[in-house]
């Protein structure tokens, strides 16, 4: 049900479904009828003027051209005018997009699109090169290696900041309105662990989902899986923490949104044609049971994240707290051609459950939290009512003073605490065998707002099921 042609794409994102040309796409027949029908001449003309474009450049440019290159170039100029998401790959680029649905591929772990020229980071992922240079979503590289980027097309500064595992490449980045500076990154294999997890004060859990890869569905409930175990059943909810994730497929997007609905619409996708609108909508099960859900977003958050932000905020399945997000919200076929590479073309847009269109608007959180730094300030030592001398008492009888016992006997040095040990054991996060701890900072902002909200749903919800 949820394999199908189209893909959530950003330009270097970790998942693709692989289609086939169609002569006419987006046609519908009494189009393509109309199209067939209409004289061609001024296609024609149109296509006999680029032969004699290609045969002047064959025959008087200063340097020796390539047929091959020079055609492909055409191409790729003729797509990537439509919008920054179509393009066309070759042979070689197309064999890296499909390296890289397995969750596995050598670069920077950035992902990137065109803006005004200049290369434009999506998000970096989770432990990359990038993300642990520091690169940020909004970052703009202006030079690969000291040269610009200006006139190049996206695979192509793609194409050159990728380059042999371990090998170093210097960014030149534009941020805000700081002067350019240069960050040098060391290659690497990139492994997308696309869901990791943890608990969080003894019976919250923290899910975060980086991508939408082959095996991100899996991922979701086999975590969700090992958090009601961590939990003995008593899980109170979770927070989704979908920050600076750039996509990826489309089926896992619905396949996680679904872990979570019962019911209702999803998505939809709507192309130039009408009758090829496609609406999915879920199925009975919530893999949480109801419990309070909180996700978290951010202006990275792109693509299918997006998908699933709008489908739990539009179905009030969740609180979104953090920003707005990117608002990629086009669809891309990669339709392959045989004996050449493939071209990834817009053939549609998503839609939120109430219709509402990602693209270019994002998804607004319900709760607007920017990321700040916590800080911890000194004890509150005020006096308080009961601190004043002939305060009076709430009215309540007070308990009986218990006969004072023997002063018990220090403990060594040495002696096991059980309370100490016990607290000890809360603080540290439940990490189970196939999981990796994440690294948070402990000045998380948003996340602690999350929790923080969560605390509150889940205890509005136990009273609630009490009463």
């Amino acid at each position: 049900m949820f394999r199908q042609s189209l893909l959530v794409a950003t330009a270097l994102a970790a998942g693709m479904v692989i289609g086939t040309v169609a002569f006419h796409p987006g046609l519908s027949q009494a189009e393509s009828t109309a199209a067939t029908d209409a004289p061609p001449v001024n296609t024609y003309e149109q296509l006999n003027l680029f032969g004699e474009v290609f045969e002047r450049v064959r025959a008087a440019y200063v340097e020796p051209t390539k047929d091959d290159q020079l055609v492909e170039a055409a191409i790729n100029g003729m797509l990537t005018s439509l919008d920054p998401h179509s393009s066309y790959m070759n042979a070689k680029e197309y064999q890296d997009m499909q390296v890289q649905t397995k969750g596995e591929f050598g670069g920077l772990g950035i992902e990137v699109t065109m803006e005004d020229g200049l290369i434009k980071v999506v998000t970096p992922m989770d432990d990359t090169p990038a993300a642990k240079a520091g690169m940020e979503p909004g970052d703009l590289i202006a030079q690969i290696d000291g040269q610009p980027v200006q006139g190049l097309t996206l695979n192509e500064a793609v194409e050159k900041m990728r380059g042999e595992i371990g090998s170093s490449v210097t960014l030149t980045v534009l941020r805000g309105d700081q002067d350019p500076f240069e960050v040098t990154l060391k290659r690497d294999v990139i492994q997308l662990k696309s869901v990791r997890w943890e608990l969080e004060d003894g019976n919250i859990g923290y899910v975060r989902i980086t991508s939408f890869s082959e095996k991100t569905d899996s991922g979701l409930r086999a975590a969700v899986d090992e958090l009601k175990k961590a939990t003995k059943g008593e899980l109170s909810g979770i927070v989704l923490d979908m920050r600076n994730n750039p996509g990826g497929l489309l089926d896992q997007a619905i396949a996680v949104s679904d872990d979570f609905l019962g019911k209702g619409e999803i998505v939809s996708t709507r192309g130039r044609d009408p009758n090829d609108a496609q609406r999915w909508n879920a199925e009975a099960g919530d893999i949480i049971d109801g419990k309070p859900m909180i996700v978290l977003i951010n202006g990275g958050s792109a693509s299918a994240s997006e998908i699933v932000a709008g489908a739990l905020q539009d179905h009030s399945r969740a609180v979104l707290i953090g920003t707005k997000s990117f608002g990629k919200g086009s669809v891309q076929s990669i339709m392959a051609i045989p004996g050449h590479g493939a071209m990834r073309l817009t053939t549609a847009r998503y839609y939120t459950p109430s219709g509402r269109s990602i693209q270019a608007t994002g998804i607004d959180p319900d709760i607007m939290v920017e990321q700040a730094k916590i800080e911890k300030l000194g004890a509150d030592k005020r006096p308080h009512e009961a601190d004043l001398k002939g305060a009076l008492t709430n009215g309540e009888a007070e308990p009986k003073a218990e006969p004072e016992a023997a002063p018990a006997a220090e403990p060594e040095a040495n002696a096991a605490d059980p309370k100490k040990d016990e607290k000890k054991e809360e603080a540290v996060p439940f990490v189970g065998s196939e999981r990796i701890q994440i690294a948070k900072p402990d000045d998380d902002f948003q996340l602690a707002r999350a929790i923080d909200l969560l605390r509150g749903l889940s205890l509005i919800q136990g009273k609630s099921a009490a009463n």
